[in-house]
C-alpha cells in the first residue's frame, strides 16, 4: 500500500529558545514524550498538572527546565494566575489532555472544560499559540468524548489565537493490549475476519516530535493536521500477527461477531434504566464497537472510505519494532484505560 510522508524537517538544536511552553496533560505516556522533546530542543517548560505522577522527583532531577505546578486544570482563574507572569513572554501552550474513560461527563469535563479553561487563561494573558492533540476519530463523530473534542476544536478555531489541531492515528499502547493473552497462551482476539478497520499507528516520541515541530512551522499552523506513523496500513490481523512473530509463537486467532458487541450494548442500555454503572458499561462497549468497526486514517468524503493513502505518515518507528521492544523488555506499556482484553 502506498504509504505518504509528510516532509517535516527535525528542529534545529540551539538551546535556551525564548518563549516557556506551557503543556498540559504532561503526566500521560503522550504528555511525557512531548516534555522530553521540548527539553531536546531547548525549551523552558511549565507543566500544569492534575496531581503529582509518581515519577515527579525524577522528572525535576532529570530536567531543570521543567516547572510543575498541581491544581484544578478545570479551575480557569488558576490557570490563569499560572499563566500571567508569562504574558510578553512569546510563551505557547501544548495540549495533551484526555479523558481517562472516554465517558460523557469525564469527556466534558476534560476533553473540552480543561482545554477550554486553559484557552481562555491564554487569550486573558495575551498567550497567541496553542496546539491541541486531539483525535482521528473525530472525522466520524458517534461518542461523548469525539463531540466534546470538536466541541473544543471548534472554540479553538474561532478564538483567534494561532492554533495547529493534531489528530493522531492509534498509539501503539491502543494496540498493545492484548500482549498479556498471548504470552499466556491464548488467542488473538479479532471482530469479524480482522480487516474491518485499519490504521497507521504512530509512537508516542514520534507524535511528540510532531507536536513540537508545529510551534515554529508556519504551515502547520491554523490547520487541523492528521498524522500517522510510518506505515504501511495494519489491519487488526496484521497486528496479531505481528505481535506473534515478536513473541515467537505460531498464529492462532477467535473471531468474535460484531453482533457480539451489539448484544451486550442493547442489554446494558436496558439495564442502564436502573443503574449508572450499567450506564457508564454501556458507554464503554460503545466506544470498543467503535474502534472495532470503524479505522483510524483519514476518511475520504468523496468515495465515503477511509484512506490509507491520505492520511499523512510521519516518524521512524513501526509497532512491529515496538512489539519486539516489548517482548525484549526493552520498553514497557501502561495501557490503563486501555487494557480493553
Amino acid at each position: 500500500m502506498k504509504e505518504r510522508q509528510m516532509a517535516l524537517e527535525p528542529l534545529s538544536p540551539p538551546k535556551n529558545r525564548a518563549g516557556r511552553i506551557i503543556v498540559l496533560g504532561a503526566s500521560g505516556t503522550i504528555g511525557r514524550a512531548t516534555v522530553q522533546a521540548l527539553v531536546q530542543e531547548g525549551y523552558k517548560l511549565r507543566c500544569l498538572l492534575r496531581s503529582a505522577p509518581p515519577d515527579t522527583d525524577r522528572v525535576l532531577r532529570e530536567h531543570p527546565d521543567v516547572e510543575l505546578r498541581f491544581g484544578d486544570l478545570r479551575d480557569g482563574q488558576w490557570v490563569q494566575e499560572n499563566l500571567r507572569d508569562l504574558e510578553g513572554d512569546g510563551a505557547a501552550i501544548i495540549s495533551c489532555v484526555a479523558s481517562r474513560t472516554g465517558a460523557p461527563q469525564d469527556a466534558w469535563a476534560v476533553d473540552y472544560g480543561v482545554n477550554k479553561a486553559a484557552l481562555e487563561a491564554a487569550m486573558a494573558t495575551g498567550i497567541e499559540q496553542f496546539i491541541m492533540l486531539s483525535a482521528i476519530c473525530v472525522q466520524k463523530p458517534q461518542l461523548a468524548f469525539q463531540n466534546a473534542k470538536l466541541a473544543f476544536e471548534a472554540e479553538l478555531q474561532a478564538s483567534g489565537v494561532n492554533w495547529s489541531i493534531v489528530r493522531p492515528t492509534a498509539f501503539f499502547k491502543s494496540l498493545s493490549g492484548q500482549m498479556g493473552r498471548l504470552r499466556r497462551g491464548k488467542p488473538f482476539l479479532v471482530f469479524g475476519d480482522g480487516k474491518l478497520t485499519a490504521c497507521t499507528p504512530i509512537s508516542d516520541q514520534d507524535l511528540a516530535r510532531f507536536l513540537v515541530a508545529c510551534l515554529q512551522d508556519p504551515a502547520q499552523h491554523r490547520r487541523i493536521l492528521p498524522i500517522g506513523g510510518p506505515g504501511p496500513a495494519m489491519t487488526p490481523l496484521d497486528q496479531g500477527h505481528a505481535m506473534f512473530e515478536a513473541l515467537g509463537q505460531q498464529p492462532k486467532f477467535r473471531h468474535v461477531p460484531v453482533a457480539l458487541l451489539d448484544i451486550i450494548i442493547m442489554m446494558l442500555g436496558v439495564a442502564g434504566l436502573f443503574s449508572a454503572g450499567a450506564r457508564a458499561k454501556r458507554e464503554l462497549a460503545r466506544i470498543g464497537r467503535y474502534y472495532a468497526t470503524e479505522s483510524m486514517l483519514v476518511f475520504d468524503a468523496t468515495t465515503a472510505r477511509y484512506s490509507a493513502d491520505m492520511t499523512p505518515a510521519f516518524g521512524e518507528t513501526r509497532l512491529n519494532d515496538f512489539y519486539q521492544a516489548l517482548v525484549a523488555g526493552e520498553t514497557e506499556v501502561e495501557l490503563g484505560e486501555h487494557a480493553v482484553f
